[in-house]
């Protein structure tokens, strides 16, 4: 039997983990391997009971990015190919960018082209001391293209000038520092740091945390006008009178756990 080459799995308290399994190619993805990450990030999107989801790697590296053989094909691809090809893979990162549950990337080891696109599809990264990254497209005469709305977003326009056009490798540390990862630790580290960030998100409501993911994407670069102050304050009010923000008070004032936060899951 064939080894998967995306394996997810949910466990009891809500936590989603897909795991890239290509570990024998340095998890290197092709268009067979983005079909099933996009089939399990709707999967995700769509199940109620998940309340985060951790993006993993096997191995030694987190993604290699593209995979050789699928590069080799596409050179023989037609301009119409190649883009059909290309959205597909911009399909996959738009579906993990705009998940409703929070998103962690564990990352380990190298982290080379698209793949630096899917750490930066996450709303948080952990990092291993040792990890490196690469936008490396350049050497090889392409584009960082279709994974660079999210990545820009999150180093900026600065860096993402600088790295672009360098291809250079960066460490964790200087990750940290563009923002493309929220924490770096030792590698053995890893597990113990997400499941820090685990407990804080599921102490919190999770209808509370879709809206508030949501809301980045609403207000991000918006003027600060009367529609945004209008829009602002009917996204306060609706969550005020809700069900789960009607707990969440009640729960406050009765100094008492939220029904979302039972200990079971923390």
């Amino acid at each position: 039997m064939t080894e998967k080459k995306v394996v997810m799995q949910i466990d009891k308290r809500g936590v989603a983990t897909v795991t890239l399994n290509n570990s024998g190619k340095h998890n290197a993805f092709d268009d067979h391997i983005i079909a099933e990450l996009t089939a399990s990030f709707v999967q995700i999107g769509e199940n109620k009971d998940v309340r985060v989801m951790i993006l993993a790697a096997t191995g030694k590296n987190f993604s290699a990015g593209a995979d050789l053989n699928w590069m080799k094909r596409m050179m023989g691809y037609s301009y119409e190919e190649n883009f059909k090809d290309a959205k597909k893979l911009a399909d996959m990162l738009k579906t993990l960018n705009y998940l409703p549950v929070p998103t962690v990337a564990r990352v380990q080891g190298g982290v080379f082209g698209g793949a630096v696109g899917l750490v930066s599809c996450c709303d948080m990264a952990v990092a291993a001391t040792g990890a490196s990254f690469s936008l490396s497209e350049v050497k090889i005469g392409l584009l960082p293209a279709t994974i660079s709305p999210y990545v820009i977003d999150a180093i900026g326009q600065r860096a993402a000038r600088r790295y672009f056009v360098t291809a250079e490798r960066f460490s964790a540390q200087t990750a940290a520092r563009l923002g493309l990862v929220s924490e770096v630790v030792e590698q053995d580290q890893l597990d113990e740091e997400i499941n820090k960030l685990i407990k804080f998100l599921l102490a919190n409501s999770p209808a509370a945390i879709k809206g508030a993911k949501q809301l980045v994407f609403n207000v991000a670069g918006q003027e600060v006008n009367d529609e945004l102050i209008d829009f602002t304050s009917e996204q306060i009010a609706e969550i005020r009178v809700s069900a789960e923000g009607q707990e969440g008070l009640s729960a406050f004032f009765e100094k008492r756990k939220p029904v979302w936060s039972v200990s079971k899951n923390v």
